[in-house]
């Protein structure tokens, strides 16, 4: 009966929605009016699937080349190149000079006069096909050179900290290279791209040779084999003048040249990108022939545009303020995220499109732009989850299909790992595995025990630690709930995910006894794991809270997406899920990290993991004193606590109703990052710009606006009354909540559709 109610809601709720148009504010636009000291002090640029870092230093505009998918046989994540434009006479050697971040359009304007030659320059990506765009235009004819710079024209020996870009990490096996690229002038302009060897052992070689799995090796989706990746640099009427090499932070590089025929106003440049797994060099070739239509640029800024009006949060305050800072990044880290809408591989927490020279983050590491801490094609599950948990509530679901796509992809891969180690059904999903679904090398340990378990991790910290997969698995259900979408496609990948916890707990039951359950016919979820933290867990907190969830929210899908029978599985299967387990800390009930564990490994929180993402505990459910509880009183909790990098105690407060300990925490983790531009955070436990610390904070700071739970829409449940704001979410079925907050009191407030406006709960009222 449930069932066919949630179902009629929400094909009510599929209505189309009016959208009211919202600008950008102007004074969310990063300007600089001085030039960068280097690459460390670049601005994000980018749109579909390429991000570009872009910065103008001694006179001259560079740009790094970053598109979704580049992995090399190592499966680090490689930039495409860097970009040199100069101009001659130069109008960037003076000092009247602006860089500006059009957030509105998407787009980066560069202004600059110098003695009476005045020029700008107009840095886009077309948002529907890969191709960068650099427009120059001057009031005075002047020369253009553009060079296309590669540190990969040559093969470069990777050692010690450098294997941290790639999987192997502290594991090499063997000397491991990055392999030159092919860069070559034709009758178009420099031709660059990078084909992954056959004749060298990949990362998906050494990984399925080393977990045993040669004999299914033809079975394994392998996203390296003839993979190639790269581009075209071409200039309106510019011609080849010739090579160039040089040193930049420490890297040495060459260069290729153009340069304009003779002196003009109007200069442009363009760079087509393309990755494809195609078997010959020409096959890919083909994808460099892009026709620009003279609409794109107009094209590319109505979707900028139309992005905008889905939502946005303005918190009110002086420029200097941390809640002013928080509202603008909070704007700025979504742009980032953007940038890859329409990619063929997620957003990596790690840096997303935007890594630069990591000499300018670590002095020690004089590394080449490619590296970046925890890999390239590593997927690390507790960090990806928070870089997309918040497109939900900025209306961004669009945004979620490149990680949607990539668990669909590896899927067979996960089933098949079930199936050869543990001959039983499900996916398995580990920690920190590769893109093609099977568990990191380094991570899985080269120093195994003979008879150690081979579907297991040998690792302190990632041993029985598959539950995160269960995050992506809500949100795919999340989709569904907030926006109407068709989610028919990821079901079975939500039963197959839920179907390997069923099996292999019983599985490990009987391995130790006699019954498959215990006395009061729960499945034993031990071993198990609570986040990296608790290991060796008995019914871990955050593993109980996620089958229960999930379960709950796939029963309630509307009918039609499974039949009884699959119905009657999964009712059976949460019938069976343990309680979330207790314990007393002082004079106070809180939530335990599991029955019992052996040790504690990292600084996680997981006991907090019913309040996010699981969504048990809140304001307006039962139990909200023990999670609070939970939230002040644990030790764990209490030590653990921080707004650095994935640390989300900003949403347990949140969450939590605990108004001053979420904005302190909300403020801190948006604040500007240090660095010049201001949401490049970083490094923190990751990388730089630290993207899984952006992720946090906007799920904190939404939290502060916006809590859903059933049909109840909590308004302001952790805003401080002092603060004025005003923003526009998404809340379930299809819900638009926009609001205006002035001197503590609620001045407008519209809901679509309209009479959701019952639903709403003031929580400004609750005292």
């Amino acid at each position: 009966m449930i069932r066919k109610v949630v179902c009629h809601v929400l094909l009510f709720f599929g209505l189309g929605l009016p959208v009211r148009a919202q600008e950008v504010p102007a004074s969310y636009n990063i300007s600089w009016h001085s030039q960068s000291r280097h690459a460390g002090e670049s601005m994000p640029c980018g749109g579909g699937d390429i991000g570009l870092n872009v910065w103008v230093e001694n006179g001259e505009l560079l740009i790094y080349l970053a598109k979704s998918g580049t992995f090399d046989e190592h499966n680090a994540l490689l930039k495409l190149g860097r970009l040199r434009v100069k101009c001659t006479p130069n109008p960037f050697k003076g000092t009247d000079f602006r860089q500006e971040l059009k957030l509105q359009e998407g787009y980066v304007d560069i202004q600059a006069n110098n003695n009476g030659i005045k020029a700008t320059v107009k840095v886009w990506v077309d948002v529907f096909r890969p191709v960068v765009h650099i427009d120059i235009s001057s009031n005075q004819p002047i020369h253009t050179e553009a060079g296309y710079e590669s540190w990969r024209y040559q093969d470069r020996l990777n050692t010690g900290r450098s294997n941290f870009g790639n999987s192997y990490k502290w594991a090499p096996q063997g000397k491991i290279y990055t392999y030159k690229d092919s860069i070559v002038f034709t009758d178009q302009g420099v031709q660059f791209f990078h084909r992954n060897r056959k004749d060298v052992r990949s990362i998906f070689d050494v990984t399925v040779q080393q977990q045993g799995l040669d004999s299914i090796k033809h079975q394994l989706y392998n996203p390296l084999n003839n993979l190639v990746f790269g581009g075209m640099m071409r200039g309106q009427g510019m011609q080849y003048a010739g090579t160039y090499t040089g040193t930049y932070l420490h890297t040495d590089f060459k260069g290729w040249k153009l340069k304009s025929k003779k002196a003009t106003r109007n200069q442009s440049i363009t760079v087509t990108l393309h990755t494809a797994q195609t078997a010959t060099d020409d096959e890919w070739r083909k994808g460099l022939q892009v026709a620009t239509p003279k609409n794109a640029w107009q094209a590319t800024r109505s979707w900028w545009k139309q992005f905008w009006q889905r939502s946005y949060i303005h918190i009110a305050g002086d420029t200097g303020s941390t809640a002013w800072q928080a509202g603008r990044n909070y704007q700025l880290f979504r742009y980032m995220l953007a940038c890859n809408a329409f990619g063929s591989f997620p957003t990596k927490f790690n840096g997303g499109l935007f890594t630069y020279d990591p000499y300018a983050s670590d002095t020690t590491l004089q590394l080449t732009p490619d590296y970046r801490n925890w890999g390239g094609g590593i997927h690390v599950a507790q960090n990806q989850r928070l870089v997309y948990f918040p497109m939900l509530k900025s209306g961004d679901i669009d945004l979620m299909q490149p990680q949607f796509d990539f668990y669909l992809r590896i899927l067979r891969n996960a089933e098949l790992r079930s199936k050869i180690y543990w001959h039983h059904e499900g996916a398995c999903f580990t920690e920190q595995m590769e893109n093609f679904g099977l568990p990191n090398s380094a991570e899985y340990g080269w120093k195994r025990p003979p008879d150690f378990d081979k579907g297991m991790e040998y690792n302190a910290w990632l041993e029985y630690e598959w539950d995160t997969v269960l995050e992506f698995c809500l949100m795919m259900l999340e989709t569904e709930r907030y926006a109407g979408k068709d989610i028919r496609v990821y079901i079975p990948f939500i039963e197959s995910c839920l179907r390997f916890f069923n099996e292999h707990y019983q599985y490990l039951a009987k391995k130790r006894g006699s019954k498959a359950f215990d006395g009061k016919g729960h499945l034993v979820l031990y071993p198990g794991s609570a986040a990296e933290t608790y290991k060796m867990a008995y019914n871990a907190s955050s593993t109980v809270a996620a089958l229960q969830t999930v379960l709950t929210r796939l029963l309630q899908l509307p009918e039609g997406y499974m039949s009884d029978s699959a119905c009657a599985v999964w009712q059976t299967m949460l019938q069976r899920i343990p309680p979330i387990p207790y314990r007393r800390t002082g004079e106070h009930t809180t939530i335990a990290p599991a029955l019992v564990w052996e040790r504690v490994n990292n600084t996680e929180s997981p006991q907090l993991y019913p309040v996010f993402p699981w969504d048990i505990f809140g304001v307006g459910r039962p139990g909200l004193d023990t999670a609070i509880n939970t939230y002040k009183y644990d030790s764990d909790v209490v030590a653990f606590k921080s707004h650095i990098g994935w640390k989300q105690h900003n949403i347990f407060a949140a969450r939590l109703g605990l108004t001053e300990e979420a904005a302190q925490l909300n403020f801190q983790k948006l604040a500007n990052s240090g660095r010049r531009f201001p949401a490049f955070w970083g490094p923190g436990y990751d990388w730089t710009p630290d993207h899984n610390w952006g992720g946090s904070g906007m799920i904190g700071l939404q939290d502060m606006l916006l809590q859903a739970h059933g049909n109840a829409i909590y308004l302001l449940p952790a805003w401080p009354k002092n603060l004025d704001v005003s923003f526009k979410l998404h809340a379930p079925y299809n819900t638009i909540v926009e609001c205006s907050v002035k001197n503590g009191k609620v001045e407008n407030l519209k809901v679509t559709p309209a009479w959701r406006r019952q639903d709403v709960i003031n929580m400004f009222n609750k005292d």
